[in-house]
Protein backbone atom coordinates (compact mmCIF):
# COMPACT_ATOMS: atom_id res chain seq x y z
CA UNK A 1 0.00 0.00 0.00
CA UNK A 2 1.35 3.26 -0.48
CA UNK A 3 1.99 5.73 2.15
CA UNK A 4 -0.21 8.76 2.88
CA UNK A 5 1.89 12.04 1.32
CA UNK A 6 -0.53 14.32 2.88
CA UNK A 7 1.39 17.37 5.06
CA UNK A 8 1.05 17.80 8.59
CA UNK A 9 -1.21 20.48 9.56
CA UNK A 10 0.48 23.59 9.95
CA UNK A 11 1.17 24.50 13.80
CA UNK A 12 -0.84 27.23 15.24
CA UNK A 13 0.80 30.52 14.88
CA UNK A 14 1.09 32.39 18.57
CA UNK A 15 -1.05 35.30 19.27
CA UNK A 16 0.79 38.62 18.81
CA UNK A 17 -0.09 39.80 22.61
CA UNK A 18 2.30 43.06 22.16
CA UNK A 19 0.64 44.07 18.94
CA UNK A 20 -2.98 42.82 20.41
CA UNK A 21 -2.37 45.10 23.25
CA UNK A 22 -1.43 48.38 21.42
CA UNK A 23 -4.91 47.80 20.06
CA UNK A 24 -6.53 47.67 23.32
CA UNK A 25 -4.98 50.70 24.86
CA UNK A 26 -5.87 52.63 21.52
CA UNK A 27 -9.24 51.36 22.08
CA UNK A 28 -9.82 52.01 25.92
CA UNK A 29 -8.27 55.23 25.23
CA UNK A 30 -11.03 56.33 22.48
CA UNK A 31 -14.01 57.88 24.42
CA UNK A 32 -14.36 58.15 27.96
CA UNK A 33 -14.84 55.32 29.37
CA UNK A 34 -15.40 57.08 32.86
CA UNK A 35 -18.90 58.52 31.27
CA UNK A 36 -19.71 54.60 31.68
CA UNK A 37 -17.63 53.26 34.21
CA UNK A 38 -18.62 55.50 37.14
CA UNK A 39 -22.30 54.36 36.79
CA UNK A 40 -20.94 50.49 38.23
CA UNK A 41 -19.24 52.01 41.62
CA UNK A 42 -21.60 50.20 43.52
CA UNK A 43 -19.78 46.86 42.17
CA UNK A 44 -16.15 48.24 44.02
CA UNK A 45 -17.87 48.53 46.97
CA UNK A 46 -19.56 45.06 47.07
CA UNK A 47 -16.12 43.43 45.74
CA UNK A 48 -13.93 45.66 48.42
CA UNK A 49 -17.57 44.16 51.49
CA UNK A 50 -16.99 40.67 50.18
CA UNK A 51 -12.83 40.82 50.23
CA UNK A 52 -13.06 41.75 53.92
CA UNK A 53 -10.58 44.61 52.98
CA UNK A 54 -9.10 46.60 56.13
CA UNK A 55 -7.87 49.66 57.35
CA UNK A 56 -4.37 49.88 56.78
CA UNK A 57 -3.85 46.64 54.77
CA UNK A 58 -1.77 47.58 51.02
CA UNK A 59 -4.53 47.47 48.09
CA UNK A 60 -3.59 46.56 44.58
CA UNK A 61 -5.78 47.67 41.91
CA UNK A 62 -5.00 46.24 38.31
CA UNK A 63 -6.86 47.30 35.25
CA UNK A 64 -8.17 49.93 37.46
CA UNK A 65 -9.71 52.06 34.91
CA UNK A 66 -11.54 54.89 36.38
CA UNK A 67 -11.00 53.87 39.78
CA UNK A 68 -14.32 52.33 41.24
CA UNK A 69 -12.71 49.27 43.26
CA UNK A 70 -9.58 52.13 43.96
CA UNK A 71 -12.02 54.47 45.32
CA UNK A 72 -13.68 52.03 47.92
CA UNK A 73 -10.75 50.82 49.10
CA UNK A 74 -9.44 54.19 49.84
CA UNK A 75 -12.82 54.83 51.68
CA UNK A 76 -11.74 52.01 53.80
CA UNK A 77 -8.81 53.27 54.82
CA UNK A 78 -6.69 50.97 53.12
CA UNK A 79 -2.89 52.11 51.26
CA UNK A 80 -4.14 51.98 47.63
CA UNK A 81 -1.83 51.30 44.20
CA UNK A 82 -3.75 51.69 41.19
CA UNK A 83 -2.74 50.90 38.20
CA UNK A 84 -3.62 50.94 34.50
CA UNK A 85 -2.01 51.19 31.16
CA UNK A 86 -4.27 53.60 29.65
CA UNK A 87 -3.13 57.04 31.65
CA UNK A 88 -6.26 58.73 30.80
CA UNK A 89 -8.57 56.37 32.25
CA UNK A 90 -5.98 57.14 36.02
CA UNK A 91 -6.67 60.15 35.26
CA UNK A 92 -10.27 60.14 35.67
CA UNK A 93 -9.29 57.69 38.93
CA UNK A 94 -7.64 60.60 39.96
CA UNK A 95 -9.84 63.32 39.44
CA UNK A 96 -12.22 61.39 41.42
CA UNK A 97 -10.24 60.87 44.17
CA UNK A 98 -9.25 64.80 44.34
CA UNK A 99 -12.99 65.37 44.58
CA UNK A 100 -13.59 63.30 47.51
CA UNK A 101 -10.35 64.28 49.23
CA UNK A 102 -9.58 60.48 49.55
CA UNK A 103 -5.57 60.13 50.76
CA UNK A 104 -3.01 57.04 50.45
CA UNK A 105 -3.61 56.04 46.94
CA UNK A 106 -0.79 56.00 44.51
CA UNK A 107 -1.33 56.26 40.91
CA UNK A 108 0.84 54.52 38.66
CA UNK A 109 0.68 53.28 34.86
CA UNK A 110 0.83 49.67 34.74
CA UNK A 111 0.37 46.86 32.22
CA UNK A 112 -1.56 44.30 34.31
CA UNK A 113 0.75 41.03 32.60
CA UNK A 114 3.85 42.80 34.14
CA UNK A 115 3.01 43.91 37.08
CA UNK A 116 5.87 46.34 38.14
CA UNK A 117 6.41 45.80 42.43
CA UNK A 118 7.84 42.70 44.16
CA UNK A 119 6.67 39.44 44.57
CA UNK A 120 4.27 39.20 47.82
CA UNK A 121 3.86 43.10 48.19
CA UNK A 122 0.53 43.78 48.86
CA UNK A 123 -2.30 42.07 51.04
CA UNK A 124 -4.93 41.74 48.39
CA UNK A 125 -5.01 42.26 44.54
CA UNK A 126 -8.68 43.28 43.60
CA UNK A 127 -10.06 44.13 39.93
CA UNK A 128 -13.53 45.20 38.57
CA UNK A 129 -14.08 44.25 35.02
CA UNK A 130 -10.58 44.95 34.49
CA UNK A 131 -8.02 42.20 34.20
CA UNK A 132 -9.98 39.69 32.53
CA UNK A 133 -9.76 42.45 28.96
CA UNK A 134 -6.09 41.32 29.16
CA UNK A 135 -5.10 39.24 26.01
CA UNK A 136 -3.13 36.59 28.08
CA UNK A 137 -4.79 35.08 30.72
CA UNK A 138 -2.38 32.55 32.39
CA UNK A 139 0.23 35.20 32.36
CA UNK A 140 -2.35 37.77 34.58
CA UNK A 141 -3.08 34.96 36.89
CA UNK A 142 0.84 34.69 37.56
CA UNK A 143 1.36 38.20 38.25
CA UNK A 144 -1.49 38.41 40.54
CA UNK A 145 -0.60 35.82 42.37
CA UNK A 146 3.12 36.57 42.75
CA UNK A 147 2.52 40.09 43.89
CA UNK A 148 -0.54 38.99 46.59
CA UNK A 149 1.30 37.73 49.81
CA UNK A 150 0.82 34.54 50.98
CA UNK A 151 -2.71 34.48 53.32
CA UNK A 152 -3.81 37.37 51.55
CA UNK A 153 -6.43 37.78 49.38
CA UNK A 154 -7.24 38.20 45.43
CA UNK A 155 -10.71 39.67 44.49
CA UNK A 156 -12.10 39.74 40.93
CA UNK A 157 -15.66 41.14 39.54
CA UNK A 158 -15.81 39.50 35.64
CA UNK A 159 -18.97 39.52 33.48
CA UNK A 160 -20.06 35.77 33.03
CA UNK A 161 -20.64 34.97 28.94
CA UNK A 162 -24.15 34.51 29.76
CA UNK A 163 -25.09 37.85 30.59
CA UNK A 164 -26.00 40.74 29.17
CA UNK A 165 -22.38 41.96 28.85
CA UNK A 166 -20.84 38.60 28.07
CA UNK A 167 -23.61 38.52 25.25
CA UNK A 168 -22.41 42.14 23.97
CA UNK A 169 -19.33 40.89 23.40
CA UNK A 170 -20.81 37.73 21.75
CA UNK A 171 -22.61 40.13 19.41
CA UNK A 172 -19.55 42.36 18.74
CA UNK A 173 -17.22 39.54 17.96
CA UNK A 174 -20.07 38.38 14.86
CA UNK A 175 -19.89 41.53 13.37
CA UNK A 176 -15.76 42.37 13.92
CA UNK A 177 -13.89 39.00 14.79
CA UNK A 178 -11.22 39.21 17.39
CA UNK A 179 -7.51 38.24 16.91
CA UNK A 180 -6.93 34.66 16.20
CA UNK A 181 -5.90 32.61 19.34
CA UNK A 182 -7.66 35.29 21.82
CA UNK A 183 -10.29 33.82 24.30
CA UNK A 184 -13.75 35.87 24.93
CA UNK A 185 -12.78 38.04 27.92
CA UNK A 186 -16.10 36.53 29.39
CA UNK A 187 -14.87 33.24 30.25
CA UNK A 188 -13.13 35.11 33.32
CA UNK A 189 -16.71 34.84 34.50
CA UNK A 190 -16.76 30.99 35.03
CA UNK A 191 -15.83 28.96 38.11
CA UNK A 192 -13.72 26.92 36.01
CA UNK A 193 -11.32 29.19 34.70
CA UNK A 194 -10.94 30.73 37.80
CA UNK A 195 -10.00 27.24 39.22
CA UNK A 196 -8.07 26.06 36.14
CA UNK A 197 -5.90 29.80 36.67
CA UNK A 198 -5.84 30.21 40.33
CA UNK A 199 -6.55 26.83 41.85
CA UNK A 200 -2.52 25.77 42.30
CA UNK A 201 -2.23 28.59 44.52
CA UNK A 202 -5.41 28.70 46.53
CA UNK A 203 -6.05 28.07 49.84
CA UNK A 204 -10.28 28.71 48.99
CA UNK A 205 -11.80 30.24 46.33
CA UNK A 206 -15.28 31.56 46.61
CA UNK A 207 -17.45 32.55 44.20
CA UNK A 208 -21.04 33.97 44.04
CA UNK A 209 -23.18 35.23 41.02
CA UNK A 210 -24.39 38.59 41.38
CA UNK A 211 -26.09 41.15 39.08
CA UNK A 212 -25.93 44.90 38.48
CA UNK A 213 -28.78 46.78 36.95
CA UNK A 214 -27.61 49.03 33.87
CA UNK A 215 -29.88 51.68 33.97
CA UNK A 216 -30.66 54.03 31.21
CA UNK A 217 -33.46 56.36 29.82
CA UNK A 218 -34.19 53.98 26.76
CA UNK A 219 -32.40 51.44 24.10
CA UNK A 220 -31.32 54.48 22.27
CA UNK A 221 -30.13 56.07 24.91
CA UNK A 222 -28.07 53.44 26.23
CA UNK A 223 -26.83 52.60 22.72
CA UNK A 224 -25.90 56.28 22.04
CA UNK A 225 -23.56 56.34 25.43
CA UNK A 226 -21.95 53.28 24.91
CA UNK A 227 -21.10 54.03 20.90
CA UNK A 228 -19.66 57.33 22.06
CA UNK A 229 -18.13 56.57 25.20
CA UNK A 230 -16.94 52.56 25.64
CA UNK A 231 -14.04 51.94 23.66
CA UNK A 232 -14.61 48.76 22.28
CA UNK A 233 -17.98 49.41 21.16
CA UNK A 234 -16.73 52.67 19.64
CA UNK A 235 -14.07 51.02 17.93
CA UNK A 236 -16.65 48.13 16.76
CA UNK A 237 -18.72 50.83 15.06
CA UNK A 238 -15.26 52.53 13.73
CA UNK A 239 -14.33 49.47 11.93
CA UNK A 240 -17.50 48.75 10.06
CA UNK A 241 -18.84 50.17 6.70
CA UNK A 242 -22.56 52.03 7.48
CA UNK A 243 -24.20 49.03 6.59
CA UNK A 244 -22.29 46.70 8.90
CA UNK A 245 -23.01 49.57 11.22
CA UNK A 246 -26.64 49.50 10.87
CA UNK A 247 -26.40 45.98 11.45
CA UNK A 248 -24.69 46.07 14.67
CA UNK A 249 -27.07 48.43 15.72
CA UNK A 250 -30.06 46.75 15.27
CA UNK A 251 -28.78 43.86 16.93
CA UNK A 252 -27.84 45.51 20.04
CA UNK A 253 -30.82 47.30 20.21
CA UNK A 254 -32.50 43.88 20.08
CA UNK A 255 -30.13 42.55 22.86
CA UNK A 256 -31.17 45.02 24.81
CA UNK A 257 -34.63 44.72 24.72
CA UNK A 258 -34.13 41.29 25.24
CA UNK A 259 -33.02 41.61 28.66
CA UNK A 260 -35.02 44.63 29.20
CA UNK A 261 -36.69 43.97 32.95
CA UNK A 262 -38.26 47.56 33.24
CA UNK A 263 -41.90 47.16 33.41
CA UNK A 264 -43.05 51.24 33.77
CA UNK A 265 -40.87 52.47 31.21
CA UNK A 266 -36.74 53.12 31.05
CA UNK A 267 -34.58 50.71 30.44
CA UNK A 268 -33.65 48.52 33.42
CA UNK A 269 -30.63 45.91 32.10
CA UNK A 270 -29.26 42.83 34.64
CA UNK A 271 -26.08 41.82 34.20
CA UNK A 272 -24.77 39.02 35.74
CA UNK A 273 -20.83 38.88 37.20
CA UNK A 274 -19.26 36.70 39.21
CA UNK A 275 -17.91 37.90 42.22
CA UNK A 276 -15.00 35.94 43.00
CA UNK A 277 -12.64 36.05 46.58
CA UNK A 278 -9.18 33.58 46.59
CA UNK A 279 -7.63 33.31 49.68
CA UNK A 280 -4.00 32.60 48.54
CA UNK A 281 -1.80 30.06 49.96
Amino acid sequence: MTASLAAPAPAATAPDFAAIKQRQKAAWASGDYAVVGTTLQIVGETLSEAADLRAGQRVLDVAAGNGNATLAAARRWCEVTSTDYVPALLERARERAAAERLHGIDFLEADVEALPFDDASFDAVVSTFGNMFAPNPPRVAAEMLRVCRPGGRIAMANWTPAGFIGQVFKTLGKHVPPPPGVSSPALWGTPGQIAELFGEHAAHIATEVRQFHFRYRSSAHMLEVFRSYYGPILKAFAALNPTGQQALTADLLALMQQFNSAERGGLVIPSDYLEIVITRH
